[in-house]
């Protein structure tokens, strides 16, 4: 299929965060938009997001996912920026109005990666050893698994993460293999965590392209870019999350796999301490993603998800 005429777009500029990964991930969209429309011009423009300031203390605790995209949407608003990229499971299951996903990308590996620089596996871990994980999906399945563990909070980007297990601070540290990967840093991961091991986040791998609604020719162009299967993933995934009211407070899983025209939908939601998980497993017609998302959630809540959203929702 021909890309479609780019309407006079004749220049666009990218809104990133500046960390490394995310200038990869704006880059990488740079360059398939120049393969697709070798005229058009692409600039970056790189920003800081309270997310990226905000390093002592949980995202839960301080605003949530959206604080990682805030300043992008802004900046696409006042002019300065006409798309965004995000790594998917940064971005809110509810975008502002006048905003939309004009693609969703092939995904890369889904799942979390084990890093440590003196154990291989997770199960060699002794009891008491410290993991580092700024992810309460990831540190509830961890701790289902492996109670004794000292699971302790750790923020900042990749490179500022891996530092930190370096210096001995932790003994191991949970990361998305897909960041790994993108860096370069693939041999860093000792053991890949299987869905069955820990379930990922809804999106976890993929990248989403934001931008305003109303600019519709903008939108045409960067259809191309999207992958069908990973957009159909994605979107059972978070309508799951959508169904549930998910956000970084909430420690929730959700994977999806295309089957032919069949689509599978693992999901999850657990106490951050991993004491109680609801767990559901449904297959439904790939053409209805959302609602094989929405029954999900129902079957999740039919599992006690409805108790473990009362208990985070209560006073502490």
């Amino acid at each position: 299929m021909n890309p479609p005429a780019t309407r006079n777009v004749e220049r666009v500029v990218i809104a990133t965060r500046r960390s490394r990964l995310a200038m990869w991930q704006a880059e990488h969209v740079k360059q398939r938009l120049h393969a697709l429309y070798p005229r058009l011009e692409v600039g970056l423009l790189p920003l800081s997001t309270r997310g990226d300031e905000l390093l002592e203390v949980r995202l839960d605790s301080a605003g949530g996912k959206g604080l990682f995209v805030k300043e992008l949407e802004a900046a696409m608003v006042d002019g300065r920026a006409d798309l965004a990229v995000h790594s998917m499971k940064d971005v809110p299951v509810e975008l502002p109005e006048g905003f939309v996903l004009a693609a969703i990308t092939a995904r890369e590996d889904p799942r979390d990666a084990f890093v440590s620089n003196r154990f291989a596996t997770l199960d060699e871990l002794p009891d008491g050893a410290v993991v580092g994980t700024a992810s309460l999906r990831r540190a509830a399945q961890i701790a289902e698994r492996r109670p004794g563990l000292t699971i302790r909070t750790l923020r900042g980007n990749l490179d500022t993460r891996l530092a930190k297990l370096d210096r001995g601070e932790y003994d191991a540290v949970l990361l998305a293999a897909a960041g790994l990967r993108r860096l370069g840093l693939a041999a860093r991961i000792r053991m890949l965590l299987e869905p069955a091991q820990s379930l990922p986040a809804a999106g976890q791998g993929a990248l989403g392209i934001e931008c305003r609604s109303a600019d519709r020719a903008l939108c045409e162009l960067l259809a191309p870019l999207g992958d069908p299967a990973s957009e159909v993933c994605v979107r059972a995934e978070r309508a799951v999350n959508r169904a549930l009211g998910g956000n970084c407070a909430v420690p929730l899983g959700a994977y999806a796999e295309l089957q032919g025209t069949r689509l599978r939908l693992r999901a999850l939601l657990a106490s951050p301490d991993g004491r109680r998980i609801a767990r559901a497993d449904r297959t439904g017609d790939a053409a209805e993603p959302e609602r094989l998302g929405d029954q999900t959630a129902q079957a999740l809540r039919e599992q006690g998800a409805s108790e473990i959203l009362a208990q985070l929702a209560a006073p502490r």
